[in-house]
């Protein structure tokens, strides 16, 4: 065990990463380690299903920090190295090859892992999950070499892959159980446009269905069937079905837990030296006044930094309204806010939807709690401040683009 205990952060992506950059930023001069198991250094995970899938972004533009910033700022690195368990009173991580490492503070960002269809077929060759570099080079690869692919979820990975691969020339089929995609997340006003967007880009789109097996030949996936007996053939399958937040260590080591690791609105779990940030914590948000898990980079990157800061005894409860973003074909979004799943009640438009270029918000009981604009920039701070002020909005004024969206919020 080390002799002066270190800050240790397991989980080496974009939120353990901005975390380490964080506290050192932040004046704290102590051993600082960085546990992942990955034998990648950290990097970003939008690209990989979007610019880097699509071959437009260079490799080395993935990564958060370049290869030698780790030694330059005294960060033990430490990578194809897994923790196996946490010993909360005793202050300490064990490693898979046995070994003890000693804490002072500790900081979980040990993310999520793609869910498995359990379904036959599943782990043939040819299905692939898109949640690693290592993932997304190979469904790079596969969209050089492959003529048709089914796509299973449709998602924003599930969507964004089949973006990629019609942009490549690749014949998509995407299936859905839902009746349409992204309907739990944005319900049904604004899940229809993403339908549209894809079937006129030429994806052979199927809502409502259901996957009975993932086909093969030789070990190799060539197909789907679904539950009525028909079949789509394949090249290869790609499965993006969410994801679950890796609490395995958590629970072991008796922290609270519940759709992720619980903690409080300055990501201390209910262990007052151990921290959670990024995809597996669950958060309390001041202003929502409930707890959320939230699975995107904007979340990682700006929550890890006030985890880190909290570690020091610094900082304010971490507020920051959620945020994600999406570049598909020609259109590209960004979401501001939270709406739990039937959580609205109307949803206002400003703009024309039918050109893909407008506003999307969703109210409740004349507020807004989340704005979408889509192919319309510079506005994500006013849809902020909407939200945030929680007032009752004129539903006519918001729709009308004559009136600015800062005048609204005054």
């Amino acid at each position: 065990m080390t002799a002066n205990p270190a800050f240790v952060i397991v989980g080496a992506g974009l939120a353990g990463a901005k975390a380490a950059q964080t506290l050192r930023e932040e004046g704290f001069q102590g051993p600082l380690v960085l546990v992942g198991e990955e034998s990648e250094r950290p990097y970003e995970r939008p690209p990989l299903s979007k610019g880097y899938l699509q071959g437009k972004d260079e490799r080395e533009t993935v990564y958060v920090h370049p290869s030698h910033w780790y030694t330059d700022h005294d960060v033990d690195l430490r990578l194809g190295a897994a923790v196996t368990a946490i010993d909360p009173a005793g202050h300490a991580v064990t490693l898979a090859d046995g070994s003890r490492l000693g804490y002072a503070k500790l900081l979980l960002t040990t993310g999520s892992s793609p869910r498995r269809l359990p379904v036959p077929g599943a782990d043939l060759d040819g299905v692939h999950h898109l949640r690693r570099l290592s993932d997304s080079d190979r469904i790079r690869q596969l969209l050089t070499s492959a003529s048709r692919i089914a796509v299973i979820g449709a998602g924003w990975i599930g969507l964004e892959t089949a973006a990629a691969a019609r942009t490549a020339g690749v014949e998509v089929t995407v299936l859905e159980r839902a009746e349409l995609p992204l309907l739990r997340v944005l319900g049904r006003e604004v899940s229809q446009i993403f339908a549209d967007l894809h079937t006129d880009h030429g994806v052979d789109l199927r809502c409502g269905v259901k996957v009975a097996e993932i086909t093969g030949t030789g070990g190799h996936a060539d197909g789907v069937r679904l539950a009525d007996g028909s079949r789509i053939g394949a090249d290869a399958v790609v499965v993006g079905v969410g994801i679950t937040p890796n609490t395995q260590l958590a629970t072991a080591a008796g922290l609270d837990v519940d759709d992720g690791i619980r903690v409080d609105a300055h990501l201390r779990t209910s262990h007052p030296d151990v921290y959670a940030s990024g995809d597996v914590a669950s958060a309390f948000h001041p202003l929502l006044g409930t707890h959320i898990r939230v699975e995107h980079w904007a979340n990682a990157l700006h929550q890890s930094q006030a985890a880190a800061k909290a570690m020091l005894g610094q900082g304010a409860a971490y507020e920051r309204l959620p945020y994600f973003f999406t570049d598909q074909y020609d259109l590209g979004m960004e979401y501001t806010g939270h709406v739990g799943p039937g959580g609205y009640s109307r949803v206002v438009f400003r703009g024309r939807t039918g050109s893909r270029e407008f506003i999307a918000f969703w109210l409740a009981e004349g507020r807004v709690l989340a704005g979408m604009n889509v192919n319309v920039w510079d506005v994500t701070q006013a849809v902020q401040q909407l939200v945030r002020s929680g007032a009752r909005i004129d539903e006519q004024r918001l729709g009308d683009p004559r009136v600015p969206l800062d005048a609204l919020a005054a």
